[in-house]
């Protein structure tokens, strides 16, 4: 088959959608099909450069192209979907989470006061609930999507979960007293919670944040406020083999992101066979995370995130046990790009 996969980017930035994107065009054409990524840039404000990336979208008909035609077409963000084409699968990232689930939020800086905002919501959930009702097959990547896609479409969906970049070469070490978090250093990520946190641990354990962003500066002056740069350090990019080592020699990994679409850093922390932190309102992580038995889910309060890790430091037999049946618990999932395949192509 020939076949599209279809999505939006931000110039400069890399994240989990980007990820995914690679991967999947890398698994389309391993399986023995004609495949190419088609993307456009987006922005995210104003309130009618949104708008204009819609009718852009809508505008576009992918039945016609020069000389060939598409025998399928998968979108993946917003406002792909709105695209035309009598063939279309939608395995959706995200939709636009500004007028969804952050709708009303400190994190959408004042979107749901203004007049245009309102309408903006309006309209994208109204030609949402519209052209998602077309497509062939409905996917998302986490049941966090579906449930959003549920509630504020009241559309029905397929979870379709797919393994991190380079998850064959994830292992275990002796674990050093250090949390590790790695994440893109954004509001949503919730650094902040695991900073606070380290002002209340007891144990000698340390906290190692790996990533960059935004709000690097912001961070960094919480830690010096908090006179904790002593427990906590601000690491930087690693590279993948960085990575992997930090999370093999780590005693846990911390993710405490708001509401998190689906979230690399817990399946990651789970092929390294380490238990994870997470809370209660981290979106797809608390699907994943089984609280006491792979990690502890606890609420998003610093003091409940400190306790946590203290009783991975105090009772580390029990710690090395979480980890292993993190890692079980990855492989009872069926979490593989041979799946993924089989159920978006079939």
């Amino acid at each position: 088959m020939r076949i599209g996969v279809i999505t939006v980017q931000v110039p400069f930035i890399r994240g989990g959608a980007e990820i995914l994107t690679d991967g999947l065009v890398k698994a389309i054409r391993e399986a023995g099909h004609e495949v190419e990524e088609i993307s456009m840039p987006f922005r995210f404000a104003p309130v009618s450069e949104v708008k204009r990336s819609m009718d852009i979208w809508a505008s576009e008909n992918f039945e016609y192209m020069n000389g060939y035609t598409m025998d399928l077409v998968i979108c993946l963000k917003f406002p792909t979907f709105y695209l035309q084409h009598p063939n279309k699968v939608a395995w959706i990232i995200h939709q636009h989470r500004a007028v969804y689930d952050l709708w009303d939020t400190a994190f959408t800086e004042g979107l749901s006061t203004t007049s245009d905002g309102k309408a903006l919501r309006q309209d994208i959930i109204q030609r949402d609930t519209q052209a998602l009702k077309s497509f062939h097959k409905l996917f998302t990547i986490g049941k966090t999507v579906s449930k959003r896609l549920q509630y504020f479409n009241q559309i029905s969906s397929i979870t379709l979960y797919h393994p991190p970049k380079l998850d064959s070469h994830f292992y275990n070490a002796p674990a050093e007293p250090y949390i590790f978090f790695p994440s893109r250093l954004e509001r949503l990520k919730r650094q902040d919670l695991l900073i606070k946190a380290m002002k209340y641990v007891k144990s000698p354990v340390v906290a190692l944040l790996a990533g960059e962003g935004g709000q690097k500066m912001a961070l960094q002056n919480l830690i010096e406020q908090l006179d904790i740069n002593h427990r906590v350090r601000l690491i930087g990019r690693l590279s993948d083999a960085e990575m992997i080592g930090f999370y093999a020699h780590c005693l846990g990994v911390f993710f405490g992101s708001y509401d998190e679409d689906y979230g690399y850093v817990t399946l990651e922390a789970m092929l390294a066979a380490k238990p994870v932190i997470t809370c209660n309102d981290s979106g797809e992580a608390v699907e994943f995370v089984i609280d006491q038995e792979t990690g502890f889910v606890v609420n998003p309060e610093p003091e409940a995130i400190a306790q946590a890790i203290d009783d991975l430091y105090f009772h580390q037999q029990r710690a090395v046990a979480m980890g292993i049946a993190g890692l079980e618990r990855y492989k009872s999932l069926n979490i593989s790009w041979n799946n993924v395949i089989q159920q978006i192509l079939w």
